[in-house]
């Protein structure tokens, strides 16, 4: 299939990261389904042409907002922006309403904590006959939303489907990789929003700068470690969908796991932490520590956060044991 048939795309969700992508298809060309669960919210969008969730931001007539799956039909592809642990019952949904046979691209970055799947098996699950993909990398809704430069990677098993729909959601501003490795991709985007509480905690614990770049190298070898025992590519861990995100999400207060992070540093409960706002890497954190020790897989610091999030640990206990570990090679 050309990167022509991909001209009406959907989006199902219209959060901050939802309503980016959508301005990002429509900026590459696409005609663009917004699907929102809130009708308030498609009233909103039908009023001001503005999404409440991503505010100052004109959305193009391209753009047409709808509170209908079925609405979603006749899309060429659908991009699900919904939070991991979400997004089994919305492909349930999904299957219920449309036809098979169309690429769903996830853009969550997580492992469902009752299953231990990725975002790309839950949906093979949950929606039997759709394409999996995902969409991952360093990106914030408002800088895609902005039109600012940012790259991320789509990815699929088959590789010439990735490219095709990498060259058809693409623009000058939203440069879109293909990558045939959905595995690690979705790792990468899943780990290392642990990684980027922990830096989180370190800011707000006030150690600094160089314990943070510290952490995060450390951290970085986890997901490594984690990434290869579960299939993903050493180049993928290595690019944007990997240490590219990394990069980001333990480097600014946008990050919403960095802020979580840097709120537990400072002496807030996780409840408190939270402010209400998701953080994809509290679910994650417990899921993957464990699928870790399931391979024997070393990954202190995501075994560290995991145990701050569930309350048998502090944060200064937690950082006090990660220091004691024993010297070792590099």
């Amino acid at each position: 299939m050309s990167p022509r048939a991909y001209r009406e795309i959907g989006v199902v969700g219209a959060g901050a990261y939802g309503t980016a992508l959508a301005l990002a298809a429509a900026r590459a060309g696409c005609d663009v389904r917004l699907w929102a669960r809130d009708a308030g919210t498609v009233a909103a969008i039908g009023r001001t042409r503005q999404a409440p969730r991503l505010p100052g931001i004109d959305l193009p007539e391209a753009i047409r907002a709808t509170g209908s799956l079925d609405n979603l039909a006749r899309c060429d592809a659908l991009i699900v922006a919904v939070p991991t642990q979400a997004l089994r019952g919305i492909c349930e949904a999904l299957a219920a309403s449309l036809p098979p046979r169309v690429p769903v691209i996830s853009a969550a970055k997580g492992i469902e904590q009752a299953s231990g799947r990725f975002a790309t098996g839950i949906i093979a699950e949950a929606w039997p006959g759709a394409t999996p993909a995902i969409l991952s990398g360093p990106s914030f809704a408002a800088d895609i939303g902005r039109g600012l430069p940012t790259a991320v990677t789509l990815a699929a098993s088959d590789a010439a489907l990735a490219q095709a729909l990498a060259e058809a959601l693409s623009s000058p501003a939203f440069r879109i990789y293909h990558s045939a490795d959905p595995r690690g991709v979705e790792i990468g985007g899943a780990a290392k929003n642990v990684l980027a509480i922990a830096a989180g905690i370190t800011i707000g614990l006030g150690f600094g700068e160089s314990a943070r770049a510290a952490l995060v190298a450390r951290g970085f070898a986890e997901l490594r470690r984690f990434g290869e025992a579960y299939g993903g590519e050493p180049e993928t861990l290595m690019g944007l969908s990997g240490l590219g995100d990394v990069v980001l999400s333990c480097a600014s207060a946008q990050s919403r796991n960095f802020a979580y992070g840097l709120a537990l540093g400072q002496g807030s409960s996780p409840a408190e932490a939270a402010g209400g706002r998701l953080a994809e890497g509290a679910f994650t954190a417990p899921i993957l520590a464990a699928m870790a020790r399931a391979k024997r897989i070393e990954t202190p610091i995501a075994a560290a956060v995991a145990g701050v999030i569930a309350g048998e640990a502090g944060v200064r206990e937690a950082v006090a044991a990660l220091l004691a570990r024993p010297i070792r090679a590099e």
